[in-house]
Formats: C-alpha cells, sequence, structure tokens
C-alpha cells in the first residue's frame, strides 16, 4: 500500500458519478492519508463526498463548472493550497453528454466544447493551483489522459481525440517548466475502461484485449495513486497507458 510520507491535501476533478474513475481515485488517495476534495459540475458532487465521508475517509465536495475561470477561482479559495492535483474532469457532464459527432459534421460550437470539457478544465485548473506547488516547492499533478488521441482513434472523436492529445502535450510541457521546482507532472492513459456511461459496444471491444476483459476504474486509480505519491518524486513527463496491452496488437479480433 502507498503511504504519503508527509499530510497531504489533493483534488480530484470530474468525481460526480458513484462508479466513476474520478471517485475511485479520490478513494484510493483517501484510504492512503491523503485529505481530498472532489468536485463535478453538478451537486451530485455532494453526495459522492458524503458516501465517502461515510467510509470513514477525509473527503469534501465543490460543485464548479470548470470550464469557467471565475468558478475555479472560487473553488480556489475554498480549497486553499493543494499538494496533488488530478485532472480527471473530461467527456462529457449530466447534463451535456460527450458528443459523437463525425468531423464534418461538427459545428464550432461542438468544437469549442469537445476541447473544453476535457482540456480547458485542465488548463484552468492548473493554472489555479500550481502556482502554490512550485512556491512551497512540492507538487503532484497527474493528468487523465486517454489511449484515444495519442495512440488510437474512433469515428466521431475528432474533438476529445485532439483534447486528449493535447493533454500529452500539456503535460510535457509542464513536466519541463515546474520539475525544478519539486513538481512533477504526469499523465495517465486508460484504454476500455468498465463504468457506468459503458455502453455494450465498448464492453465487447474490451473483450478483444490481451487480457480479455475491460479495466476497473479502481485499476487506473492505482496508477494516478502511484504517481501522486512521494515515491514517484522521479517520475516526469511520463504517460502511463493503462489499458491491458491493447495499443500493442495490431490485430483485434
Amino acid at each position: 500500500m502507498i503511504v504519503f510520507r508527509k499530510s497531504r491535501k489533493a483534488l480530484v476533478t470530474g468525481a460526480g458519478a458513484a462508479d466513476g474513475i474520478g471517485v475511485a481515485i479520490a478513494r484510493a488517495l483517501a484510504e492512503a492519508g491523503v485529505s481530498v476534495t472532489i468536485t463535478a459540475s453538478s451537486a451530485r458532487v455532494e453526495q459522492r463526498a458524503a458516501e465517502l465521508r461515510g467510509e470513514g475517509l477525509d473527503v469534501s465536495a465543490f460543485a464548479a463548472d470548470l470550464t469557467l475561470s471565475g468558478d475555479v477561482d472560487r473553488l480556489r479559495s475554498e480549497t486553499g493550497e493543494i499538494d496533488v492535483l488530478v485532472n480527471n474532469a473530461g467527456m462529457g457532464t449530466v447534463a451535456q453528454p460527450a458528443l459523437q459527432r463525425r468531423f464534418l459534421d461538427l459545428t464550432e460550437s461542438d468544437w469549442d466544447r469537445g476541447i473544453d470539457v476535457s482540456l480547458k478544465t485542465a488548463f484552468l485548473s492548473t493554472r489555479g493551483f500550481l502556482a502554490g506547488m512550485v512556491q512551497r516547492g512540492h507538487g503532484r499533478v497527474v493528468n487523465m489522459a486517454s489511449v484515444t488521441g495519442p495512440y488510437v482513434s474512433n469515428e466521431g472523436e475528432a474533438a476529445y481525440s485532439a483534447a486528449k492529445a493535447g493533454m500529452i502535450g500539456l503535460t510535457h510541457a509542464l513536466a519541463l517548466e515546474v520539475g525544478r521546482s519539486g513538481v512533477t507532472v504526469n499523465a495517465v492513459a486508460p484504454g476500455w475502461i468498465a463504468t457506468g456511461a459503458s455502453t455494450p459496444e465498448e464492453l465487447v471491444a474490451a473483450r478483444n484485449t490481451p487480457l480479455g476483459r475491460a479495466g476497473s476504474s479502481e485499476e487506473v486509480a492505482a496508477a494516478v495513486l502511484f504517481l501522486a505519491s512521494d515515491g514517484a518524486s522521479y517520475v516526469n513527463g511520463a504517460v502511463l497507458v493503462v489499458d491491458g496491452g491493447n495499443i500493442l496488437q495490431e490485430r483485434k479480433a
């Protein structure tokens, strides 16, 4: 079990779904002794925090639209300084689910929304909290990328693919800028992960991975927990793929 050597505070974005990756990350961090704040765009994030507190974990919640700088500023004021930022927000929200639309059918607003929810949220959140980490000489930023975009893609996911590829570029650039300040910036790139949002087609695709199954939110959270830990102090600018080896296959029967 990973244990943090000092008392740490973390913020996990995109933690509104009970069976989602964000909640699994928050649980893993809190179980390791980290004080965690979770955020999502709807008030259901308060319910997630209450459920985690019911497990005896130190978790609080703050509802915010992270595509808006004003909401991020209020979140920053509410939470104060943090040691770990997990930029997990992305895909879509309850009010605006992720869009599946071929490129020639995309409107400008479709494109903007796809980039905003999966990349601008990370930009604004990181801008809000990174300076404090640099000033204190310690911090961990973990960006939730995807194999979709940096390594593979699907029809109808041009905006999402561009945003997640951009997440890797952001990770690399920031890792160079703040590494000497004691802050590391890394990314996790999940493949087929079973959540409540998984479609039947996605679950079928997951059975064709080398491991023959979808991954779990907890398996993604384990990767994030390592990168967020004090022990990962010499891992910087890395992309940790969590896909059961699926991108290694040229043939996916």
